[in-house]
């Protein structure tokens, strides 16, 4: 299974390869996506995950739409993971928006973010095939997010007002 890296692994840092034509449709790409999604199921407060979070050079996330709390007037979400492979955004609106993040990737630490508030994002399935999906609030927040991971950006390279959470008082800093 693979394990969720964290902030200081260089993999965070770097931009991810696009995967190339001959990836899709095969047993390894399924493999990775499969992967990727039992390692956010294990992580009941996540609803995204980027491939660099996995240790994975790759541009591809997923999302767990049931996690995801839609805004009023969205089309309802579908229950299925959704698999967003060389994802890249086709338009966002002017409208931003300061929303509180957090991150799998940099364990409990918070901080305000300030995301276009609905962005549509041109993508391919594990088959090679290209959709297009759009949303506002959170799926907004989260194609943005992710997107980011993929050009070797956390959201702490951006966000102000940040803060610590401990979890059971375990105190351990990453230098």
């Amino acid at each position: 299974m693979y394990s969720i890296v964290q902030d200081g692994d260089p993999v965070l840092d770097a931009v991810s390869d696009s995967i190339t034509e001959e990836e899709f449709g095969t047993p390894e790409l399924k493999a990775l996506v499969d992967g990727m999604a039992e390692a956010l199921n294990a992580e009941p407060d996540g609803v995204a995950l980027a491939a660099p979070q996995v240790g994975v050079s790759k541009r591809l996330f997923i999302v767990r739409y049931d996690r995801l709390l839609s805004s009023p007037g969205d089309a309802p979400l579908p229950a299925h993971v959704g698999i967003y492979i060389n994802p890249e955004f086709v338009k966002a609106s002017r409208r931003q928006v300061e929303m509180d993040e957090g991150c799998l990737s940099v364990r409990g630490i918070y901080g305000k973010t300030v995301r276009h508030d609905r962005a549509t994002v041109r993508a391919r399935t594990v088959d090679g095939a290209k959709f297009e999906r759009g949303g506002g609030g959170i799926l907004a927040q989260v194609f943005q997010h992710e997107i980011d991971h993929l050009n070797g950006i956390l959201f702490i390279d951006h966000a102000h007002e940040q803060f610590e959470v401990h979890r059971e008082e375990k105190h351990h800093h990453e230098d």
